[in-house]
C-alpha cells in the first residue's frame, strides 16, 4: 500500500521549489496537481483524405527522365 504526503511549494524559474522541511528523497516519484490552472485548447491538425478513394489513380506520380544534358 502507498502511502499519499502533500506538500505546496511554488514554481521558480521553471521548477517547483517546497518548503525546506519537506524531507523527500532523491527520486522519489511525485505528481504535481496544479489547482485552477488555465489550459489552452489542442489542435489538431489531420492528414488530407480524399473524398472518393477511388480517385487516387488521378493523384499517381509520373516520372519521366530528360537525357539532354543541361550544360551545367
Amino acid at each position: 500500500m502507498r502511502k499519499v504526503a502533500t506538500y505546496e511549494g511554488i514554481i521558480e524559474n521553471g521548477r517547483v521549489t517546497l518548503p525546506p522541511d519537506s524531507d523527500i528523497p532523491d527520486k522519489t516519484r511525485v505528481y504535481v496537481l496544479v489547482p485552477d490552472a488555465e489550459t489552452l485548447p489542442t489542435f489538431y491538425v489531420a492528414s488530407p483524405r480524399l473524398a472518393h478513394p477511388e480517385q487516387a489513380k488521378d493523384f499517381e506520380m509520373q516520372v519521366t527522365e530528360d537525357t539532354v544534358d543541361a550544360n551545367v
